[in-house]
């Protein structure tokens, strides 16, 4: 027997997935929620300022994979490979041995010497500058490749907006690295110049592309700043795909969880594109992974895209799924968040009333909130499922946390239009699920326009495991059958094939994906009832956008 490990950084935990590379059975899984992120440490939304300290990282690396191994009783050196796929653009600064800024004496506080997370959008500005030089300096438009459009979500906007706002930090960083690619090189001991980068990563986040043999020109980059000029020197020209060995185990970390220093670490990848592959991907098929935001991957052959370029995505990039094929990325920058916000917001006056009554003691106050979070989306959700199925709830812009695709526009903001007196908590929640499913069809219908085939959907994450409310509502508007996939760790399933493939265990990765796949648990199949119902509401949704879009310019 053989066994892998896929290791998959979500937003709010990490976990570990020991799995039988024959089959594809999860032997042990293991959760690590991130201790200082629950404390919102380092945050401050108003901004929409979100970082990570790597300690939570680093904590929740030994604890999980130490577990799996632990109480599997599994022969350490039966444990062939281990792939880290991690939530991207999510980079921070490193010194010349790798080692993340915010654990040298100095920084261990600075926000800006630790992660930046995905969602952080604080370098709009900059993301702005980086598209429109793109257009205009008279070399490559590098943005070509990454849909024309450069995001605040991405690696290089981050790492300039920093630049600017914190020299020291600035001066103090040897180079960045994103999140999978800083994991992957603490396993092996590599340092930033050693370290094989994701393909995925550098060609999804940082405009990588073989056209260019590498990132983007220092003459470019110089153009934005003089700093990004010589960081270059110390950032990497070649990438690599997940299906390759990025080394082996350091004998420190082998020591530390448990494993054999045979084992082989895989090159790390960006979690969406990993769930895609832990939910069978394959030509013509749309993987939806559905959590607290969206990722929206397709693949396409090299002859199919023929230099076809797709506006408004986030990238389409050779190797980024399944080597030799070209993967294609696009999303929202909020779902699962989304209905979370509404949640929030009408458990938040009932918190602060709850703990500043008189009337309830210390402990029942703490078991009622507990309570009051535990279901309040269910609660919702159950509540807007009993509305007749064509009742009018508002119309609601799921942009809440900006524009991602298509066209991305981090600045948007969401709304809701057509309340009255009789809307209650469960109309305006229906509404904003309904408004996140037009936002998926916003961008398949993008997908289409540009000349992609897209025969089959299907969706794993969070919310597709757990909300029908949700998934049949998708099924509705998209007039489309959804699978979800049977596996609840996909990201982590799709790592650990990876690492079987990168191990040796399997020859190609097709073969690894239809030995190790699990199949789908739920169908969700299109009510033709709601289908004029649904692609009215979805018209007033495209005008209401394009209002909210012409009211933004003028603001």
């Amino acid at each position: 027997m053989s066994y892998v490990i896929g290791l998959d950084y979500g937003t709010d935990s990490v976990r570990a997935l020991l799995v039988n590379a024959v089959s594809g059975e999860t032997v042990e899984s293991s959760v690590f929620t991130y201790p200082r992120w629950g404390q919102r440490l380092y945050c401050d939304a108003s901004k929409s300022q979100f970082r990570q300290h790597p300690l939570d990282h680093l904590e929740g690396l030994e604890k999980t994979v130490s577990d799996v191994v632990i109480k599997s009783g599994v022969d350490k050196k039966q444990i062939k490979g281990i792939c880290v796929d991690t939530t991207g653009s999510s980079p921070m600064a490193v010194n010349e041995r790798g080692i993340s800024l915010a654990m040298v004496p100095g920084y261990e506080e600075n926000p800006n010497a630790m992660m930046v997370l995905w969602k952080d959008h604080t370098a709009i500005q900059e993301a702005a500058e980086i598209t429109a030089l793109s257009k205009t300096w008279g070399g490559e438009d590098f943005t070509k490749y990454s849909g024309g459009i450069y995001s605040s979500e991405w690696f290089w906007a981050k790492i300039l907006s920093i630049h600017r706002k914190d020299k020291t930090v600035a001066k103090a960083a040897f180079s960045w690295m994103e999140h999978c690619d800083f994991i992957t090189a603490i396993l092996t001991g590599s340092n930033p110049k050693q370290i094989k980068r994701s393909r995925c990563a550098a060609g999804h986040k940082a405009m990588w592309h073989e056209d260019w043999q590498g990132l983007p020109s220092k003459e470019f980059l110089g153009l934005l700043d003089f700093s990004l000029s010589s960081l270059r020197d110390n950032l990497y020209s070649q990438t690599y795909t997940s299906n390759e060995p990025a080394g082996k185990i350091s004998q420190e970390w082998a020591s530390t969880l448990g494993l054999s220093e045979e084992t082989l670490i895989a090159v790390g990848t960006i979690d969406a594109h990993a769930g895609a592959v832990g939910a069978g991907i394959g030509a013509y098929s749309l993987v939806k992974v559905i959590g607290t935001s969206t990722c929206d991957i397709l693949v396409a052959s090299r002859q199919e895209m023929e230099k076809k370029l797709v506006k408004g995505i986030c990238g389409q990039v050779n190797g980024s799924v399944l080597p030799g094929m070209i993967g294609l990325e696009a999303g929202q920058a909020g779902f699962g968040d989304v209905l979370a916000w509404f949640s929030g917001i009408l458990l938040g006056p009932f918190i602060e009333l709850i703990n500043s009554s008189n009337q309830i003691g210390f402990q029942d106050k703490a078991i009622l909130l507990a309570e009051m979070k535990d279901r309040m989306l269910t609660y919702l959700s159950d509540e807007a499922q009993k509305l007749q199925k064509e009742a009018s709830t508002p119309l609601a812009l799921d942009w809440i946390n900006g524009r991602r695709s298509p066209d991305v526009n981090e600045s948007l903001q969401g709304g809701v239009l057509g309340l009255n007196m009789g809307t209650t908590a469960a109309h305006i929640f229906k509404s904003l699920v309904e408004a996140l499913c037009f936002g998926s069809k916003r961008i398949i219908a993008r997908f289409e326009e540009e000349g992609l085939r897209i025969e089959d959907i299907i969706a794993i994450g969070g919310v597709a495991n757990k909300s029908s409310l949700v998934m049949q509502t998708m099924a509705d508007v998209l007039q489309r059958t959804i699978k979800v996939t049977a596996s609840t760790q996909t990201p982590a399933l799709g790592s650990a094939i990876y690492a079987a493939v990168a191990s040796q265990l399997y020859t190609s990765m097709d073969t690894a994906i239809s030995a190790m796949g699990q199949g789908f648990n739920a169908i969700y199949s299109p009510d033709p009832q709601m289908e004029k119902f649904y692609a009215d509401k979805y018209t007033h949704y495209l005008s209401l956008g394009s209002a909210a879009e012409e009211f933004s310019k003028s603001d």
